[in-house]
C-alpha cells in the first residue's frame, strides 16, 4: 500500500513561517510559566504568602501543566496543533488577567491553575508542528531549536517583567502579558495550519511493522494511551525527561532567586544575571546535544541523560557542602550545570518520536513531557515544606542553612529517575533487537 509521504523533503517558507509563529508562541508560553521567578519576593509580600503557600503556585501551577499533557496529546492527535495552541494563548491570557486583579491567594491559584492549562497546549503543538512540516531526519535539531529559542522567554521574564513591576504596578505588569497573550492567539490562528496543503489528511507509519494508515478523530484514544505507555521506549522518555529538566525549572521557576540573594547574598542584579546565564548556557548546549542526540542514537542515554543528571547533582552538592556563601564561580557552574538539563530533556522527545507511530506521537509526547514537570512539582514542593519546618517560611527568615537542606531533597529525584532510565533502557535494546533477551530461569 502506498501513500503521500507526512512531509516534503525540505520545507518551503510557509514551514518555517509556521514553525515561527509557534516558537514565538513557546517564547511567551515560558515568559508566562516563569513570571513570577522574578517577582517572587514581590508576589510573598502581595499575597503575605509563607515559603509553602509560594511554593503553591507553581506546584498547582505545575501539576496542572503535568496533568493536562495527556488529554492535551490526545486532543492534538485528534484535531491538531492550530486549533489547540490558540485555545492555550487564550487561557494563559486570562490566567494573567485573573492575577493582575486577584484579591487573595485563593483567587492567584485559580489564574494559576489557568495560566498551567493553557501553557500545557503549547509546546507540545509546537513539537506536532515539527513533525508535520519537517523531514524526519531534521527532527532532532528542529526539537533542539524550538526549546532553545522557547527558553528566552526566561529573560522576558527576569529583565522586562521585572523592570515593568517595580516601574509601574502589579495589575499593569500582568495585564500587559495578558494582551500578548491574545495577541499571540490571534497570530496562531491566522497564521498557523496544521499540515501542508498538499497533504490532505496526516498518514502515519507503524515504526515496528511498517503497516500505512490514515489518522482520524476515531482512533480509541484509550488504546492509544495505553500503546504508547507499553512500549519501553515511551517510559525510558519519560524517565529521561523526569530526572533531567526538574533542578533548573525549580531553580529559575521559583527558588533560585530567593536562593541567590537571602541565601548567598548577592544583589537582585547579580542573582538575575546568574539567572540569565543560565538561559543562554542553555541556548549553547541546545545544538551540540541536538547533533550528539542525532549521531548516538544507541547511546543517548548513558552517554548524554545520565551524564547531565550526574554534573547536576554534583555542582548542587558542591554548593551544598561549601563552608559559608559559595563563591561566585561556583554558582556560576552550578547555573551551567543546570542550564543542560533543559536541552538533554529534549532528548527524550526524539526517544518518544523514535519508538512511537505518527498517530499516537502526540500522545506519547505529552507522556514524556509530563515526567519533567511532575518531578519539578515535588520539588518545588519539598523545597517549601522543607524551609517551612525549619521556621524559615518567610523573606525575613530565609537562610542560607535553611536553603542547604532544603534543596538536599533534589537527591532522591535524581537517583529515581537514573534507576528507571537504566532499567528501561535495557528493555528498550531489548525490544529493538540491540541486546539479547534475559533468560527466565
Amino acid at each position: 500500500m502506498t501513500s503521500t509521504p507526512l512531509v516534503r523533503s525540505e520545507p518551503g517558507w510557509r514551514a518555517w513561517l509556521v514553525w515561527s509563529v509557534a516558537v514565538a508562541a513557546y517564547v511567551l508560553a515560558i515568559a508566562n510559566r516563569t513570571s513570577l521567578s522574578a517577582v517572587g519576593v514581590d508576589a510573598a509580600e502581595r499575597f503575605h504568602a509563607d515559603a509553602a503557600t509560594l511554593s503553591l503556585f507553581a506546584v498547582v501551577q505545575l501539576a496542572v501543566y503535568g496533568g493536562m499533557q495527556i488529554p492535551i496529546g490526545i486532543l492534538l492527535d485528534r484535531h491538531g496543533s492550530r486549533p489547540i495552541m490558540a485555545i492555550g494563548m487564550i487561557l494563559m491570557a486570562v490566567g494573567q488577567l485573573v492575577m493582575a486583579l486577584s484579591p487573595s491567594v485563593g483567587v492567584a491559584i485559580v489564574a494559576r491553575v489557568l495560566l498551567g492549562a493553557g501553557d500545557a497546549a503549547v509546546f507540545p503543538a509546537a513539537l506536532r508542528l515539527v513533525a508535520t512540516w519537517f523531514p524526519a531526519q531534521r527532527a532532532p535539531v528542529m526539537v533542539q531549536f524550538t526549546g532553545i529559542i522557547g527558553q528566552t522567554g526566561q529573560l522576558v521574564a527576569l529583565i522586562p517583567v521585572a523592570a515593568l513591576l517595580h516601574a509601574t504596578t502589579w495589575t499593569v505588569t500582568f495585564s500587559s502579558i495578558a494582551g500578548l497573550g491574545i495577541l499571540f492567539a490571534i497570530l496562531v490562528w491566522l497564521l498557523v495550519r496544521n499540515r501542508p496543503a498538499e497533504q490532505a489528511m496526516d498518514v502515519s507509519v507503524n515504526t515496528e511493522t511498517g503497516v500505512v494508515r490514515v489518522v482520524t478523530s476515531a482512533i480509541d484514544t484509550g488504546v492509544g494511551i495505553r500503546a504508547a505507555w507499553a512500549h519501553p521506549g515511551t517510559r525510558l522518555a519519560f524517565w529521561s525527561h523526569f530526572a533531567t529538566p526538574f533542578a533548573g525549572t525549580t531553580f529559575v521557576l521559583l527558588w533560585g532567586m530567593p536562593f541567590l540573594t537571602a541565601g548567598e547574598g548577592l544583589s537582585t542584579a547579580g542573582a538575575a544575571g546568574l539567572l540569565s546565564v543560565f538561559v543562554v548556557a542553555g541556548m549553547l548546549f541546545g545544538p551540540v546535544l541536538g547533533e550528539l542526540s542525532r549521531r548516538i542514537p544507541t547511546r543517548r542515554s548513558l552517554g548524554l541523560v545520565l551524564p547531565t543528571v550526574a554534573v547536576q547533582m554534583v555542582a548542587w552538592l558542591l554548593v551544598i557542602a561549601w563552608p559559608g556563601p559559595a563563591p561566585f564561580w561556583l554558582l556560576m557552574v552550578l547555573v551551567i550545570a543546570l542550564s543542560a538539563g533543559g536541552p538533554a530533556s529534549m532528548i527524550a522527545f526524539d526517544q518518544a518520536r523514535t519508538h512511537n507511530p505518527a498517530h499516537r506521537l502526540s500522545t506519547a509526547t505529552g507522556v514524556t513531557n509530563a515526567g519533567g514537570f511532575l518531578a519539578a512539582l515535588v520539588a518545588i514542593f519539598l523545597i517549601g515544606l522543607t524551609l517551612d519546618l525549619q521556621g524559615a517560611g518567610t523573606p525575613e527568615t530565609y537562610s542560607l542553612e535553611a536553603f542547604r537542606l532544603a534543596f538536599l531533597t533534589q537527591v532522591p529525584l535524581w537517583l529515581l529517575g537514573s534507576v528507571f532510565i537504566v532499567v528501561e533502557r535495557k528493555r528498550t535494546r531489548i525490544r529493538m533487537g540491540l541486546d539479547p533477551e534475559r533468560r527466565r530461569r
